[in-house]
């Protein structure tokens, strides 16, 4: 068994494997992560202190299967390209989506989440795959890597923690590193920020969010000429609330049809 010492920002992966572990466990699985079952299994820790509530892994498991969706288009349309699977946590999107051979996939996360990261997978998926342990903020990383290819960015749960003039930073030094590529992510609004404090799992882990976006046009303005929005779409608009328990249903139903709900938690496609 793993121990996990964890807190802040980093600690809420947790929240979202055992998100994933419970959606697998499911006779109505959204994701069917077998190996989040089995990452839950390596390790030491008391899942009930993550701040999810029934219901919550199926919001967990159509997030993810929405970006796994969207990365596995990109790479349908580019075959020989680069991922950079950034703040990947415990998440084994590399599993599921399977990326093919002449895919580089590179998973970042910070050092003590790199280390557990290797006792809960201790089998490398294959291929040319490679674990960076760094703060994605850290310009250095990205020097590492070669710039041949078109690249693909993959964040989930990540923009939202970052400071804002950290997050355009990233965007810019990636823009100018590689020769074009795609962004996919999930971000809050600045009201999502504001309601942190009703996040569960970011209050159990004590946790700050700080960056919130309330229209494409202000990440376009990151990088004027360079990135463009593609995609737009809210968090209630994806297919499978119906899994939802009745509560939460409800809740959905109202979020598609009141702006201010449906605006709070998005997800983007941004091209250069």
């Amino acid at each position: 068994m793993a121990k996990v010492r964890l807190s802040g920002a980093q600690a809420t992966m947790l929240a979202t494997l055992y998100g994933r572990a419970v959606d697998a466990r499911s006779s109505r699985s959204v994701l069917h992560d077998t190996a989040a079952l089995e990452a839950v299994e390596r390790l030491e820790f008391d899942f009930a202190t993550t701040g999810m509530r029934r219901g919550d892994e199926v919001g967990v498991a159509l997030r993810a299967g929405h970006l796994d969706a969207w990365t596995r288009e990109y790479l349908a349309a580019h075959p020989q390209a680069t991922v950079l699977h950034l703040a990947c946590g415990l998440d084994s999107r590399v599993r599921r989506v399977d990326p093919g051979p002449g895919v580089r996939w590179y998973d970042v996360d910070f050092p003590d989440v790199i280390d557990l990261r290797r006792q809960v997978f201790p089998e490398p998926p294959g291929g040319r795959y490679e674990l960076i342990a760094s703060s994605v903020t850290d310009p250095a990383w990205l020097a590492d890597i070669p710039a041949d290819l078109p690249v693909l960015v993959v964040a989930e749960g990540l923009t939202m923690y970052l400071k804002p003039d950290e997050g355009a930073a990233l965007l810019r030094r990636i823009v100018d590193h590689f020769p074009a590529g795609q962004f996919v992510f999930d971000a809050f609004s600045r009201r999502g920020i504001k309601l942190q404090k009703l996040n569960g799992p970011v209050q159990a882990a004590g946790a700050t969010l700080y960056w919130g976006v309330d229209d494409p046009a202000e990440l376009e303005a990151v990088y004027p000429g360079r990135l463009r929005c593609v995609t737009a779409m809210s968090a209630f608009d994806l297919d499978g609330y119906d899994r939802l328990p009745a509560r939460l249903r409800v809740v959905a139903a109202i979020g598609r049809w009141v702006p201010l709900m449906r605006d709070m938690s998005l997800f983007y496609r941004l091209e250069f």
